[in-house]
């Protein structure tokens, strides 16, 4: 079992807290099931947020689907002239028998953009 990185992100087209817990649940559940992967395969899961999404915290969706004893944090993302708004991004410390190149990393939607080398 290895330690591995999870790239994944989200927009959302709207600053609600429940479209974010919707959308944010989505992503993921998303990355679970691409790798998967149990809420027992997490070490722990930073998410970032861009400067325009204030009306929760994305973390608060990993606990509304179950992820309850997996440390978690969330930040602020750069304010990049320019870059795609209301994204939320995530990367999670998984234990895995994946190899490096065999993660699936989720970009949902519109952020599939963001990372065109990776994105899955």
């Amino acid at each position: 079992m290895a330690v591995r990185a999870v790239r994944g992100a989200v927009q959302l087209e709207r600053d609600e807290a429940g479209h974010m817990a919707e959308r944010v649940g989505e992503l993921l559940g998303t990355v679970l099931e691409r790798n998967r992967l149990t809420a027992d395969d997490l070490i722990s899961v930073w998410f970032t947020a861009t400067l325009d999404l204030h009306s929760d915290f994305p973390a608060a969706a990993a606990r509304g689907i179950g992820i309850l004893d997996v440390p978690l944090i969330c930040a602020q993302e750069l304010d990049v002239t320019g870059a795609m708004p209301r994204v939320v991004r995530v990367l999670a410390h998984i234990e895995s028998d994946l190899a490096r190149p065999d993660i699936a990393h989720v970009y949902l939607g519109a952020t599939a953009a963001l990372r065109k080398d990776i994105a899955q």
